[in-house]
């Protein structure tokens, strides 16, 4: 593919991944918005635990996302309609199992979450309530989710845009509904996430059905239970869970440590997180594009067509890095102002608003990297890097600068997010001496 050609694809898989990813975040700016503005602090942190333990839970089983998108990227440039219609179908039944056993356990999922984490007697009832109607959208996320993987692996990303879309705009309709109409509070929340997770599901559904027809995709009994097939599945699929454990986690610490200050400081840092959040969801467009164009050179075994996508994709991430500190710079104190209305909140984020600042250009390597190493299935290297990187978070934060209060939290963040970068370009080599080996 020609460089200019390649820029111009990646920037048509990327915008409709980044547009439908920023819908979630606005979505989540919505309900802290709408929570931000009611007459107790305790709203928004109930609404913070909350969601909290489903982006811990959903975010943990984000493998089902990440490994189909390999599998089904590299069962694209390798022209095999049979695999590529069997990773679909053994990622949704292994969706729907797992959300099965997370309905049936949520007792003992609530008593764990609520075990650990800190918050007032009022907020932690709130989340509660939250949670308690929220678990039940379990099939419908954790489907969509595999299904999502799927398009990205097959460069379908409109149509992820068209189910992001469908979710967080019904979502956000509801949501406002539901409270500001109907004065239902945090449940109101969850319902309409209940709600938009399910309509989601059936627009994934006619999707699919449309590029089934289209790839020539199909199903196998021998393909699907094939033993060596299955042990790859289940392979990378936990090594994915591994490094998406260690990465929620993190960010759960985050919001633990906050709370154990008080809810003014935690509501402070769940609006600066609503600038992270932003960002991983931008950057993670570029990545995503990574992902389907160098699954498909490994497909192909084409080193030169990995090393070109890996290379355009991330001038392009290290560009909209840039844009987003500037932008961060510019406008973070306006909108702090408009997630909420409570003084000593404001005051708070805007004095840790540099951390904020910072981490575009010094945490784009991390996420652009992750889209490298999903697309070509390393998912090894993801893991053992992980962790390592995971290891230094906690001792930066338990360790030498646990005298500096809020300021440790940010500072342990931003190392996270740069040992991440680092470490797996160390893996990168090795990475591509395995493009170069025959299939």
């Amino acid at each position: 593919m020609a460089e200019r050609s390649l820029y111009r694809r990646v920037i048509q898989l990327a915008i409709p991944v980044v547009l439908a990813n920023l819908s979630v975040p606005l979505l989540g700016a919505v309900d802290t918005a709408i929570m931000g503005h009611m007459d107790a602090p305790y709203y928004l942190a109930a609404l913070a635990i909350g969601s909290l333990i489903f982006s811990f839970m959903y975010w943990g089983f984000g493998f089902l996302r990440m490994g189909t998108t390999g599998f089904a990227a590299q069962a694209l440039g390798a022209r095999d309609s049979e695999a590529l219609g069997n990773r679909l179908m053994q990622a949704i039944i292994l969706a729907l199992g797992i959300a099965l056993i997370v309905v049936l356990a949520q007792g003992l999922v609530s008593g764990l979450a609520f075990s650990v984490l800190a918050g007032s007697a009022e907020a932690m009832t709130h989340a509660k309530a939250y949670f308690d109607i929220r678990i039940w959208s379990a099939p419908a996320t954790l489907a969509t989710y595999a299904i999502i993987g799927w398009f990205i692996g097959i460069q379908r990303t409109r149509d992820t845009l068209v189910v992001q879309l469908v979710l967080n705009g019904l979502n956000a309709g509801l949501d406002f509904w539901f409270v500001v109409g109907l004065g239902w509070g945090v449940e109101g929340v969850a319902l309409g996430t209940v709600i938009a997770e399910y309509t989601a599901l059936l627009v994934a559904v006619l999707l699919v059905r449309r590029q089934w027809r289209i790839n020539g995709a199909r199903t196998s009994r021998e393909g699907m239970l094939n033993t060596s097939s299955l042990v790859r599945l289940i392979t990378v699929n936990s090594d994915i869970f591994i490094r998406t454990f260690c990465l929620v986690t993190a960010f759960a610490i985050v919001t633990r440590e906050g709370g154990r200050l008080g809810d003014v400081w935690l509501d402070a840092n769940a609006i600066l997180m609503m600038f992270v959040t932003f960002l991983s969801y931008g950057l993670d467009g570029f990545a995503m594009a990574a992902e389907g164009l160098i699954g498909a050179a490994c497909g192909a075994r084409d080193k030169k067509a990995l090393q070109a996508a890996a290379r355009a994709s991330t001038i392009l991430a290290v560009a909209a890095a840039g844009a987003y500190s500037l932008i961060y710079m510019a406008f973070g104190p306006a909108v702090i102002g408009l997630l909420t209305s409570l003084p000593e909140v404001q005051a708070i984020a805007e004095a840790y608003l540099p951390w904020v600042i910072a981490i575009p250009l010094l945490s784009v390597w991390c996420y652009q990297l992750d889209g490298i190493f999903i697309g070509a299935q390393r998912s090894r290297d993801m893991r053992n890097m992980m962790i390592v990187s995971f290891a230094v978070f906690l001792l930066v934060l338990y360790g030498g600068l646990a005298d500096m209060g809020n300021h440790a939290i940010w500072a342990a963040l931003l190392s996270f997010f740069i040992l991440r970068g680092v470490t797996l370009m160390v893996r990168y080599p090795a990475l591509l001496r395995a493009a170069e080996k025959p299939a």
